[in-house]
C-alpha cells in the first residue's frame, strides 16, 4: 500500500508519489468528467482518461456548483461552437425554467396537510438530554458511493470494516473517533450534560478578577483571583484511564495525544469535603442564593461549568463578571440578572454571618458600577432590562422608600436627611452658610473636572451622574418604550438620585426632556381603561411612581417645586387625578390608591412652600367629598393600608393649606436661604378653611375609640397622628387671624380640652403607650440603629438590621408618632391659652414618661450616627423637645406645683448636646428658655447651697473668706443666670442661614422655607463639651494676635462660663459625663493661657479653685487619663509645654497656677511631662511655691511607685545638688525628688542592667560626698512621705542595718581614698 505524504516533504516528493501511483495502474477513486455545452453533449463517462497521464479526481455526490442564495450579477455568455442555441426558444422562458434561486424554490413549496396526523408527546426520560442520533444511521441500507474512492476514503473504510462492533454515536469532534460503547456511556453521563450546559463559559477567566470565598462552616471572605488548584494540574505522563476513551496513535492526528485538550471530557471529580478552616469561593445559583460548599446539585440545573472547581455547582462573582462580557446576549442578561439577585439578597441581610466582608464593596471595587453603565448602552433589550434591574438593586435599599412614605404624615415627617455621604471635601465645609442655589453653581464646575471613578469612590451617585446616566435613562423611556418592570426600575432609580441632594435633584430636573417625557408618558390626563391583569405597557398610562418622583423632586427645594408647577402643567394633572375617587379611575385599585396618595403628597409639599394654594378653590368640592368619606373608610374592617395612607396624606395636605392662611408676605432678606424666590401672600383665606375642623374632629374621635384594641389601632397607621396635627394647625392659624375675636378660639380650646383631651389623659390605654416608649426608643436600644451589613459610606441608605421590627420607632406598634403629635397639640394650646397649662401638664406626671427619661439619662453608649439612626433619633428628639417645652411652661406658670424639674433639666442638657443638623431652632429655643431656667434648679431652694459647703471645703486660697465657699459661688451663679444665658447664646451661636431655615420650618413660616431636605448629619449641632465653649473661644482669640477682646469682656465671659460649669459639676454632673476629666483639666488650663492677668482676678481664682477641687476628688481622679486622645486637643504634652512656659513667664508664684502645674506630674502619668519641667523649664521650679498643705491630691500620688527613668532621676539629683530645687520655694517637688533619689540609690534589684547599677553606685557615692549636710541627710535618711511635716517626709534617726552595710561596702573605697589624701 502506498504511504501517505508526511509533513516536511516537498513538491518534488509529491510528484514522485503521483508517478508511482500512475505506474501501478490502479483504478483511481475519483475521476474528472468534462461537461459539454449547456445544451448537453454525448459525453462518454466510461472513456478512460489516462492518455494525458494526469491524475483525475472525482468527488462523490458533490453538486456541480453551489446554490446561489443571492442574485448574481448578469453575465453575458458566449454560445459554444458545438452546441448552438435553439433559434425559436424564448431566452426568458428558458431562464425561468432552469432558475434554481432560493426564491424560485420556495414558491414551489406546498405545506403538507397535517390535520389528520396524530401528535405524540415525547417519552419521559431519566437522562438530562434525549439520546443522540448518529448520522451513520442514515447511511445504513444505502449503497456504497458510486465511482472510485480516494486512497484516504479506502483506508477509513477498511478501518471501519475491521471494527467488531459499530455503535451509532453522534460525533462531537473532527476527525471522528472510532465508535465505542464507552463513548456512548460518556455522552449520556451527567458530567457530559453539565459540560454541554456550560460550554459557553469555558473561556479562561480574566486574571485579577474578584471572587468571594467560603468555608464549610466558616464565613465567606472576599478575595482576589483564586489560587490555582494543585489537584487540577495535568500531568502529561498520566495514564489514559482517566479519559472516557483510550486514544490510539493510529488515529488521524493522534500521533501526539494532547491531554490538556482531552481533560474536559472526563467525568466530574467527586465533591470534595474541604476543611472548615479553609476558605472557599462563594457560589450562587441563578436566583442569587448562596450555595453551601458541600451541596450536591444535579447537573441539569445548568449550575456546572468548566471554570474553577468544576465539581461545585453555582457561579462565583468572578465568573459572573466574566459572563457579563460574553458575546452572547442571553449570557450577558443572565449574568446581570443573577448579580441583581445577589445584591438584593445581600442588602436584605439573607447571607448573614455566612459572608465575611461586603458583597457590595467587593462589586464596586471591581468596577461593577461602570459595568452596569456600559450595559445600559447595549443594543439588546434583555441586557438593558437586566442592567436596569441590577442598578435598582444596587442603589435602592429594600424598605427605604416604604419607610419614608409611611412616615410622611408624622410630625415634620416630610423633612428628611439627604441620602449622601457625610465625608465632604474641605472646600465644602462651609456649604451650610451658602444659599442652596449658589452652592449648586459653585460645586458643579469643581466636580466636572474629576473623573467618574474618583467621584464614585467617595460617592456612588455622583460618579453615576458624571457618566451621562440621565440622558441615557431619558432615551430608554422616550425612544425604546421598555417593559413595565423596566419603567418602574428606572423611576425608582431616578427617585433615589433625587433623594441624594439638592444638586442631584436639580440635575434630574434640568436633564433635557427627562421630566417632560415622564409627565407626558406616565402622567397623561386621558388613557385607555386597564384590565385586571398585568399591563403590557406603562406608556400613556398614569403611574404612581412618576408622581412620587415629582414629589421627591419638589421636596428638594422651593425653586424646583415652583418650576414643576409652572413649566410642566402639574396643576391640571393634580386636578385630573384628584377629581375622581380612586375606585372610579380606570386603573387597578392599588395603583389608583397610590396615585391618589402621591397627588395629595405632591400638593402638600408645594403647599409647605406656600405654593399651589390657588388649586384649593378649584378642588374644594373634591376635598370636601373625600373628607366626608373618611368616617366610612375608617369603619371598614379590616383597614386597608393604602387607604389609610391616602387619608393621612389628605389630612396632611389640609394642615398645610390651613397654615398657609396665617402667613403674610415677609420682608426680603438676604440672609434667608430662599430669598431668591419672591414671596407672595397666600391666596387662601381663613374663611375658606375654617369649616374643615368640624369634619376632622369626628374622625379623630372615631380613631381614639379603637385605642383599647391594639390590632385595630395599629391598622390605622398614621391617621390619628395626621388628625392631631391638623387640629394643631387649625388652632395655630386661628390664633393668628388679626380680625377675629380671641375669645372665640379660647372658648373652643376649652371645649376641646374638656370633651376630648382630658378624658383621653385618664384612659389606661394611653398610659400603656407611654410605658412602651423605652422599648421602642432607638436611644435606649442602640441595637436598633446598627448599620446594615452591606451599608457603605459611599452609598448611603436607611437600611438597618433592627429598624423594621414591630416594637421599634418605625414599627407598627410604635407610640412615638401619636404621642409626639399629642404633645405638639398640647404645646400649641398652652402657648395660646395659658389657663390650660396646669390641666394639660398632668401628662408629664405619667410614670411611663418619667421612666423613659431616666433610661435616656442612664450612662450608656450613644448610638453610632448612621443614616437610619439620624432619621430615627430626629423623630425621638421631637418627642423629648415637646415634652420638655411643656414642662418649662408648667414650671413657669406654677413654680410651686412643678414636679421632677431636676429630671427635666437633666433631660434638657442631654438633648441639647444630641440635637442633629436641621434642629437649629430647637437648640436655640432650649438655650433661650430651658437650659438657664431658674425654675429648673430646685437645689437652690432645697438645701443644695448648704450641702455644697458641707460636702467639701476649699483648701486652696483663703479658706477664711466666706465668699469663696462653693455654696456662695453657686448662689451667685443662680443670680447671674440671665448673664450666663446671654454669654452662651453668643458663644454657642449656630449658622445663621441654617437657623433661619429651621425657624421657618418649625414656626410654619411657609414663605421662608427653602426646602424639605435637611443638612447632612455629620455630627451633633453642639459639641459634648459645649459648656466650655466660651473658654475655648477666649483661648483661640488670645492665640491670634490680630484679634482680642477688651479686658472687661474677657473677664465677664470667663466668669460666666466658670459659673455655669460649676453649677453643672455640682448639681448636674451627668451633663459632663461625656467630657473626660482630662479634657476638663485642659479647658481649665485655657483660663490661664488667655492672658497674664485673667487668672489673678479673685472671682476667677475662687471658681477655678472650686472646679479643681471637684476634679481632684478620688472617684474622678481615677478617671483622669492624660495619655488618651482628648476631644479638641491634638496633644496634651504640647499644651502642658505651653502651660509651663506661660507659668514660668507670668505666674509670679501663684499657688493656684502652681497647683495646675503640679497635677499632671503625678507618678502614674507620662514621664514626658516631668521631663519637660526638669529638663526644659527647670527655671519654673523657683515659682512652684505651693505649700504641702494646699496640695489638692495626696503626696503619695507623686512618690509611689519609685521612679525608674534614669534620665529623670539624674535630673532630680542635679536639681537638688545645684540648688534649683530646694524646700524653701518648691516644697512639693523637693519632697518628691528626695523620695525618688533615695529609693533609687538604695535599690538592690538584681535584674537591673549594668548601666543602672553603675548609675546607682555613682549617685550614692556622690550623695555620700555632698558638702550640704542637710541635703545629704535627707537623701540618705529619707523614710516615707508625710505632708504634715515641714519637709514633707520623715527621716530615719539612723540608717537601717542593711542600708548601712550597703553604704559602707559601696563607699569604703571612697573613704580610703579620702584618708590617704588627707
Amino acid at each position: 500500500m502506498l504511504s501517505r505524504p508526511k509533513p516536511g516533504e516537498s513538491e518534488v516528493d509529491l510528484l514522485r508519489f503521483q508517478s508511482q501511483f500512475l505506474a501501478t495502474g490502479a483504478a483511481p477513486a475519483v475521476q474528472l468528467v468534462k461537461k459539454g455545452s449547456r445544451g448537453g453533449g454525448n459525453t462518454n463517462l466510461d472513456q478512460p482518461l489516462l492518455q494525458d497521464r494526469r491524475d483525475v479526481v472525482t468527488l462523490d455526490n458533490l453538486p456541480d456548483s453551489p446554490p446561489a442564495l443571492v442574485p448574481a450579477p448578469p453575465k453575458r455568455a458566449r454560445p459554444s461552437p458545438g452546441c448552438p442555441l435553439p433559434e425559436h426558444e424564448d431566452p426568458e422562458e428558458r431562464l425561468n425554467r432552469h432558475d434554481q434561486h432560493i426564491t424560485a424554490v420556495l414558491t414551489k413549496i406546498i405545506e403538507r396537510d397535517t390535520s389528520s396526523v396524530a401528535v405524540n408527546l415525547p417519552m419521559p426520560s431519566g437522562v438530562a438530554f434525549p439520546p443522540v442520533f448518529h448520522r451513520s444511521q442514515e447511511r445504513q441500507g444505502k449503497s456504497a458511493t458510486s465511482g472510485k474512492r480516494s486512497i484516504f476514503a479506502q483506508e477509513i473504510a477498511a478501518k471501519r470494516a475491521s471494527e467488531t462492533s459499530v455503535s451509532p454515536v453522534r460525533e462531537v469532534s473532527t476527525p471522528d473517533p472510532p465508535d465505542d460503547p464507552s463513548l456512548v456511556a460518556f455522552l449520556r453521563s451527567p458530567s457530559h450534560t453539565q459540560e454541554q450546559a456550560g460550554e459557553k463559559t469555558t473561556e479562561e477567566q480574566r486574571p485579577g478578577g474578584h471572587s468571594v470565598e467560603v468555608t464549610g462552616e466558616e464565613p465567606i471572605v472576599p478575595t482576589f483571583a483564586s489560587e490555582p488548584r494543585q489537584e487540577d494540574d495535568l500531568d502529561p505522563g498520566a495514564p489514559a484511564l482517566a479519559l472516557p476513551v483510550t486514544p490510539n496513535k493510529e488515529w488521524v492526528h493522534m500521533d501526539t495525544v494532547e491531554l490538556e485538550k482531552l481533560h474536559w471530557t472526563q467525568d466530574l471529580p467527586p465533591l470534595r469535603k474541604k476543611q472548615t478552616q479553609e476558605r472557599m469561593q462563594a457560589r450562587f445559583n441563578l436566583q442569587g442564593e448562596l450555595l453551601a460548599p458541600d451541596v450536591d446539585l444535579p447537573t441539569h440545573l445548568g449550575l456546572h461549568h468548566h471554570g474553577e472547581e468544576a465539581e461545585r455547582a453555582g457561579y462565583s462573582l468572578q465568573e459572573l463578571f466574566h459572563l457579563t462580557r460574553s458575546q452572547v446576549s442571553q449570557q450577558r442578561a443572565l449574568a446581570l440578572h443573577v448579580l441583581a439577585q445577589v445584591i438584593g439578597r445581600a442588602q436584605a441581610g439573607e447571607f448573614g454571618d455566612r459572608l465575611v466582608g461586603s458583597v457590595l464593596r467587593l462589586l464596586l471595587d471591581a468596577g461593577f458600577l461602570f459595568l452596569l453603565r456600559f450595559s445600559l448602552d447595549d443594543r439588546v433589550d434583555g441586557v438593558i432590562a437586566a442592567a436596569v434591574q441590577a442598578l435598582r438593586a444596587l442603589l435602592v435599599a429594600p424598605g427605604d422608600e416604604e419607610l419614608l412614605d409611611s412616615t410622611f404624615s408624622w410630625y415634620r415627617g416630610a423633612l428628611v436627611f439627604p441620602l449622601m455621604p457625610s465625608q465632604e471635601d474641605e472646600d465644602d465645609e462651609d456649604e451650610d452658610e451658602e444659599p442652596p442655589a449658589e452652592k449648586v453653581k459653585r460645586k458643579s464646575p469643581e466636580q466636572g473636572n474629576r473623573p467618574p471613578s474618583d467621584l464614585a469612590r467617595h460617592d456612588v451617585i455622583k460618579g453615576l451622574l458624571a457618566t451621562n446616566l440621565l440622558p441615557r435613562l431619558r432615551y430608554l423611556l422616550e425612544v425604546t418604550c421598555p417593559a413595565p418592570s423596566v419603567v418602574l426600575d428606572i423611576l425608582a432609580v431616578l427617585i433615589r438620585l433625587a433623594r441624594h441632594s439638592l444638586e442631584s435633584a436639580t440635575r434630574v430636573l434640568e436633564c433635557p426632556r427627562l421630566v417632560e417625557t415622564i409627565v407626558r408618558e406616565f402622567l397623561p390626563t386621558s388613557w385607555s381603561p386597564m384590565g385586571a391583569g398585568p399591563a403590557p405597557s406603562l406608556h400613556r398610562v398614569p403611574c404612581a411612581a412618576a408622581m412620587k418622583l415629582l414629589r421627591v423632586l419638589a421636596s428638594a427645594g422651593r425653586n424646583i417645586a415652583a418650576r414643576l408647577l409652572s413649566s410642566f402643567d402639574l396643576r391640571s394633572r393634580l386636578s385630573r387625578f384628584l377629581a375622581e375617587a380612586p375606585q372610579e379611575m380606570a386603573l387597578p385599585p392599588e395603583e389608583a390608591e397610590a396615585l391618589n396618595s402621591e397627588a395629595f403628597r405632591l400638593w402638600a409639599v408645594a403647599a409647605s412652600y406656600g405654593q399651589g394654594a390657588d388649586l384649593y378653590r378649584e378642588l374644594y368640592p373634591v376635598l370636601m367629598r373625600a373628607l366626608q368619606a373618611v368616617p366610612e373608610e375608617l369603619s371598614t374592617q379590616p383597614a386597608r393600608p393604602l387607604s389609610m395612607q391616602r387619608i393621612a396624606s389628605l389630612l396632611t395636605l389640609l394642615a398645610q393649606l390651613t397654615l398657609a392662611t396665617s402667613n403674610t408676605a415677609p420682608e426680603p432678606s438676604s440672609d434667608s436661604a430662599g430669598a431668591s424666590v419672591s414671596a407672595t401672600p397666600s391666596s387662601i383665606t381663613w374663611t375658606q378653611v375654617s369649616g374643615l375642623q368640624p369634619l376632622v374632629e369626628p374622625c379623630l374621635r372615631q380613631t381614639l375609640k379603637l385605642l383599647p384594641r391594639p390590632e385595630m389601632w395599629q391598622a390605622l397607621g398614621p391617621v390619628p397622628t395626621a388628625c392631631l396635627l391638623f387640629i394643631d394647625a387649625h388652632y395655630q392659624a386661628w390664633s393668628q387671624q388679626p380680625n377675629l375675636c380671641p375669645g372665640d378660639w379660647l372658648q373652643d380650646m376649652e371645649r376641646l380640652s374638656e370633651s376630648l383631651l382630658l378624658p383621653l389623659l385618664r384612659t389606661p390605654t394611653l398610659g400603656s403607650l407611654w410605658d412602651s416608649l423605652g422599648s421602642c426608643s432607638p436611644l435606649c436600644n442602640p441595637q436598633f440603629c446598627v448599620r446594615a451589613p452591606e451599608g457603605l459610606p459611599s452609598l448611603v441608605s436607611l437600611g438597618s438590621t433592627g429598624g423594621r421590627l414591630s416594637l421599634s420607632l418605625a414599627g407598627s406598634a410604635s407610640p412615638f408618632p401619636f404621642l409626639t403629635a399629642l404633645l405638639c397639640l398640647f404645646n400649641t394650646l398652652t402657648r395660646i391659652h395659658k389657663g390650660l397649662c396646669d390641666q394639660l401638664a398632668a401628662i408629664l406626671a405619667t410614670p411611663g414618661l418619667q421612666n423613659y427619661f431616666l433610661q435616656c439619662l442612664a450612662p450608656m453608649a450613644a448610638p453610632h450616627l448612621t443614616p437610619f439612626s439620624a432619621w430615627a433619633l430626629r423623630h425621638e428628639y421631637h418627642l423629648q423637645y415637646l415634652a420638655l417645652i411643656l414642662a418649662q411652661k408648667a414650671a413657669t406658670v406654677q413654680p410651686d406645683l412643678a414636679i421632677n424639674t431636676a429630671l427635666h433639666h437633666s433631660m434638657v442638657l442631654a438633648l441639647l448636646s444630641r440635637l442633629l443638623p436641621g434642629s437649629e431652632h430647637l437648640a436655640h429655643e432650649l438655650l433661650l428658655s430651658c437650659v438657664f431656667r431658674l425654675e429648673f434648679l430646685p437645689e437652690r431652694a432645697s438645701g443644695g447651697l448648704e450641702a455644697a459647703d458641707f460636702s467639701d471645703r476649699l483648701s486652696l486660697g483663703n479658706s477664711k473668706d466666706s465668699g469663696c465657699g462653693r455654696g456662695a459661688l453657686l448662689a451667685q451663679a443662680c443670680q447671674d443666670l440671665p448673664s450666663i444665658r446671654s454669654c452662651y447664646l453668643t458663644h454657642c451661636s449656630l449658622a445663621r442661614a441654617s437657623l433661619l431655615a429651621s425657624q421657618a420650618s418649625y414656626r410654619g413660616e411657609l414663605q421662608r422655607v427653602p426646602g424639605l431636605l435637611l443638612p447632612v448629619p455629620k455630627e451633633p449641632l453642639l459639641p459634648t463639651d459645649w459648656p466650655f465653649l466660651p473658654l475655648i473661644h477666649l483661648y483661640h482669640q488670645a492665640a491670634d494676635t490680630s484679634l482680642g477682646l477688651p479686658p472687661a469682656d474677657t473677664i465677664g465671659t470667663a466668669l460666666r462660663a466658670l459659673q455655669w460649669v460649676l453649677v453643672l459639676e455640682s448639681w448636674r454632673p451627668q451633663a459632663l459625663w461625656a467630657v473626660p476629666p482630662a479634657a476638663r483639666l485642659a479647658r481649665l488650663m485655657c483660663v490661664f493661657l488667655v492672658d497674664s492677668e485673667l487668672f489673678r482676678e479673685t472671682p476667677v481664682q475662687h471658681l477655678v479653685a472650686a472646679l479643681l477641687a471637684r476634679l481632684c476628688q478620688p472617684q474622678v481622679l481615677l478617671d483622669l487619663k492624660l495619655d488618651c486622645p482628648l476631644p479638641g486637643l491634638a496633644s496634651f504634652p504640647d499644651l502642658y509645654a505651653s502651660f509651663l512656659e506661660h507659668f514660668e513667664a507670668v505666674s509670679y508664684g501663684d499657688h493656684l497656677f502652681g497647683a495646675l502645674v503640679l497635677l499632671p506630674l503625678q507618678r502614674r502619668f507620662s514621664v514626658t511631662l516631668r521631663l519637660a519641667l526638669f529638663g526644659e523649664h527647670v527655671g519654673a521650679l523657683r515659682a512652684l511655691g505651693l505649700p504641702l498643705t494646699q496640695l489638692p491630691v495626696s503626696l503619695e500620688c507623686y512618690t509611689e511607685p519609685p521612679e525608674d527613668n534614669l534620665a529623670l532621676l539624674q535630673l532630680y539629683f542635679w536639681a537638688l545638688v545645684t540648688g534649683a530645687l530646694c524646700p524653701r520655694w518648691c516644697p512639693v517637688l523637693y519632697a518628691v525628688a528626695v523620695a525618688h533619689v533615695n529609693s533609687f540609690i538604695f535599690s538592690q534589684d538584681p535584674k537591673s542592667s549594668e548601666e543602672v547599677k553603675a548609675a546607682r553606685r555613682s549617685l550614692l557615692q556622690k550623695t555620700w560626698l555632698l558638702a550640704d549636710e542637710g541635703l545629704r541627710q535627707h537623701l540618705l535618711h529619707y523614710k516615707f512621705p508625710n505632708s504634715a511635716l515641714p519637709e514633707g517626709f520623715e527621716l530615719y534617726p539612723q540608717l537601717p542595718p542593711l542600708r548601712q552595710q550597703y553604704l559602707q561596702r559601696l563607699t569604703s573605697g571612697t573613704l580610703e581614698n579620702g584618708v590617704s589624701k588627707a
